[in-house]
């Protein structure tokens, strides 16, 4: 590192990144600085990158700390340096954009120079941005549930997982309450069907474990239970990569966890301070990941199964899409027995 007054200059696998202000506190409760941050992300720099590498990313930006405004940057920006490669992407509106794609772990300091703590990657690789490579599985909490009821979910999961297809998981926590599992797929369907194979999944659990799963999509529907988040398979709906920094106060991060530490380890058990050490010592326990490739047919027969047997269908999009083919209405059932005609006499 090179001091430079009121900035400084890091080496990252041999590219100089300025950082300015390295002394700005982005983490008022912490005491953690931009420099801080930086320095997180060179010491989980295989990690991330393993988990941001040739993907489209979305930057999620605090530029003045965990207090401040923040926005996503879905475009690159102007002032990108030329050796970060960019994907043109489309958006559900019809409109695209370029994005950036990490393939060093300079690009990941460079963007925190600019105050980017959360990583959003699409599930693509640059060279064939319409076809998924992960089925990313979303376990939400519910008002009333807890990271515990996650992880019980998960748990569970992971037998639908293997039993359909012998598909493995690879599950983090979110850096909230949620639990994230992420399964690495052959890129040869498209959004949709990767979607429709995660409402089979849904489904699934949901028969499984009634009182507990859902995927319901109004929350007036989903009681204490865990959301099983389909939507986050559709389009352009990212989730925070593994070793994403989270915009909270006490700068929690997204953990990749190994299946005997679903339901032992927590989610505060993971910060910018502890995950360093962790990685120092396990290095990335999703190493593996990109190794493997499975395939989506024994849960796409499931939702073939469930449509002509059961008569399930698609369900909502989220509001900002437009209407999908084979979707249903998009109206939450209180309002929709509101505007209900009445009966005929």
């Amino acid at each position: 590192m090179t001091d430079m007054g009121d900035a400084v200059e890091l080496e990252v696998d041999g590219r100089t990144v300025r950082l300015s202000s390295p002394d700005k506190v982005f983490f008022p409760e912490r005491g953690f600085t931009k420099l801080d941050l930086a320095r997180y992300y060179i010491a989980v720099g295989p990690g991330i990158l393993r988990a941001l590498r040739d993907r489209p990313t979305t930057l999620e930006r605090y530029p003045e700390g965990v207090g401040g405004e923040n926005f996503f940057q879905k475009r690159a920006p102007k002032n990108m340096p030329d050796w970060i490669p960019t994907a043109h992407i489309t958006f559900p509106s019809g409109r695209s954009a370029d994005e950036m794609c990490p393939t060093e772990v300079g690009a990941v300091v460079w963007a925190a120079q600019f105050g980017t703590l959360t990583f959003h990657p699409w599930p693509v690789r640059r060279d064939d941005v319409d076809r998924p490579d992960e089925l990313r599985i979303d376990l939400d909490p519910q008002p009333g549930t807890d990271y515990d009821d996650a992880a019980r979910a998960a748990h569970e999961l992971r037998a639908v997982l293997d039993e359909f297809g012998g598909l493995r998981g690879f599950p983090k926590t979110s850096g909230g309450r949620g639990l994230h599992v992420f399964v690495p797929i052959e890129p040869r369907w498209t959004f949709t069907q990767v979607r429709r194979a995660a409402i089979a999944v849904g489904r699934e659990m949901e028969r499984r474990m009634p009182e507990q799963v859902t995927i319901k999509w109004w929350k007036e529907e989903r009681g204490e239970r865990i959301f099983l988040d389909y939507n986050q398979t559709a389009r352009d709906r990212t989730i925070a990569s593994a070793y994403s920094v989270r915009p909270r106060p006490h700068a929690p991060v997204s953990a990749p966890l190994r299946w005997e530490e679903v339901g032992v380890a927590h989610p505060q058990d993971f910060d910018l301070a502890t995950m360093p050490a962790r990685f120092a010592e396990l290095g990335d326990v999703h190493a593996d990941m990109d190794d493997h490739r499975y395939s989506l047919e024994a849960l796409l027969d499931l939702a073939r199964r469930d449509e002509h047997d059961h008569g399930l269908g698609d369900l909502p999009y989220p509001p900002e899409y437009p209407k999908m083919p084979g979707e249903p209405r998009r109206v939450q059932p209180s309002r929709a027995r509101k505007q209900a005609p009445p009966a005929t006499p």
